[in-house]
């Protein structure tokens, strides 16, 4: 068998092939990279944040059915970014306050938005 020789128009050929895949490969790659990492931050914060949530309502709640006066079984609550959210319905403006007070001393709410309804 006879070796193969590339002609200079072959050799021409495969370097400007090479080099474009030089020129496109790298930085697409580097993009994929930076997106990927991107977008693994924001999702990992968002995560976070839920998290921190669902554990102030959850503190929220324990409170609210551990106060002496008033269990509030009717009271939902929920929270956004440290804002405690509470809705339902109580028997007088007394335990409404109550409800708000409890809400407002429990560690993570940052404020309180009292949606509770009288009876």
């Amino acid at each position: 068998m006879k070796p193969t020789t590339l002609t200079p128009l072959n050799s021409n050929r495969e370097r400007v092939i090479t080099r474009i895949k030089q020129l496109i490969g790298a930085p697409l790659a580097m993009g994929m990279i930076i997106f990927a990492m991107g977008c693994d931050r924001h999702n990992s914060a968002s995560t976070a944040k839920f998290v921190d949530d669902d554990d102030t309502s959850g503190r929220v709640r324990t409170a609210l059915k551990a106060d002496t006066a008033y269990k509030f079984p009717d009271v939902k609550v929920t929270t956004f970014q440290g804002t405690v959210q509470l809705a339902g319905f109580v028997d007088n403006a007394s335990q409404k306050d109550r409800a708000a007070e409890i809400a407002k001393n429990t560690t993570g709410v940052k404020d309180v938005k009292n949606n509770i309804s009288l009876k």
